[in-house]
């Protein structure tokens, strides 16, 4: 059973800045893509920031510059670093691992930027 503990989220001021943690069980953290994504009322679920099982990275355009994805695969944890927050980047934020073969969410945390 594979779980993904999410941490990390809350109340920031416009500008600031929060560093989320999302914690994986299982052996499968090192073989997925982990993701950052995230949902608004109202809105649909939507990608921030992957990082494949390659390092390699990729960022929606509202995350690029300001937002930071991380991996450590020895700690089994994926980072996401969010600089410069604004008030549209409220939502909840939930982690991903997936690959061809699963898909596993964690249960979310949120982040709330206002004055």
């Amino acid at each position: 059973q594979v779980q993904l503990v999410e941490s990390g989220g809350g109340l920031v001021p416009p500008g600031g800045s929060l560093r989320l943690s999302c914690a994986a069980s299982g052996s499968i953290f090192s073989m997925s893509t982990m993701g950052w994504y995230r949902q608004a009322p109202g809105n649909q679920r939507e990608l921030v920031a992957a990082t494949l099982s390659s390092g390699r990275t990729n960022y929606a355009d509202s995350a690029k510059g300001r937002f930071t994805i991380s991996r450590d695969n020895a700690k089994n944890t994926v980072y996401l670093q969010m600089n410069s927050l604004k008030p549209e980047d409220t939502a909840v934020y939930f982690c991903n691992a997936r690959s061809a073969s699963w898909i596993y969410w964690g249960q979310g945390t949120q982040v709330t930027v206002s004055s």
